[in-house]
């Protein structure tokens, strides 16, 4: 900075602008992907609460099975989502790469192959809920393949802007820690 009076500041003949001019960018495109993120890592969480006391009042029996129908085989391993979603809470403060390329990938293994799986193994039943009309499973007197389709409709959804934000911000990160290297 330079004063009124007096010397200019060392190291402020401006030459840093070059740089400053490179740093902005990338800060300009890390603060609004991790707005973002956070938002879905919120919906998630919610999404996966939905779930989990889904099962939990199944298998607890906090209500009948009328009520609450035990739950569907990819309910299990969805559980795991919440991997991803920690690994991603972890690496944004500080921009940690590392936790982001495992919040990236686990959240493929444990988010989105579920959803998969649940779809194909839901299919049948909603197929004989749609040409018959009959449901035999229950969730506070909806049709349990109806309410978990809803979620998983949400959820696919979640799972992939979720998954494109944190490729945005990997590329973002990635860029910036290359030029540093090449200095």
């Amino acid at each position: 900075m330079t004063s009124r009076v007096g010397l200019r500041a060392a190291g402020t003949n401006g030459a840093e602008v070059r740089h400053r001019e490179r740093v902005v960018p990338q800060y300009q495109m890390s603060a609004p992907l991790k707005s973002e993120l956070r938002k879905l890592n919120l919906v998630h969480l919610l999404l996966w609460l939905l779930v989990a006391a889904q099962m939990s009042v199944s298998h607890f029996q906090l209500l009948s099975h009328d009520t609450v129908c035990m739950p569907y085989q990819w309910e299990y391993p969805y559980l795991l989502s919440l991997l991803p979603l920690l690994f991603s809470s972890l690496s944004l403060p500080k921009n940690n790469i590392s936790y982001l390329v495992l919040s990236l990938i686990s959240a493929g293994l444990f988010s989105v192959a579920p959803l998969i799986y649940g779809g194909m193994e839901m299919f049948p039943v909603a197929q004989q809920l749609y040409r018959h009309g009959k449901a035999y499973r229950f969730i506070f007197g909806f049709s349990a393949v109806t309410v978990m389709y809803l979620i998983m409709v949400v959820a696919v959804q979640v799972h992939a802007w979720q998954i494109y934000y944190m490729k945005k911000l990997l590329d973002s990160w990635f860029n910036t820690t290359q030029e540093k290297k090449k200095k």
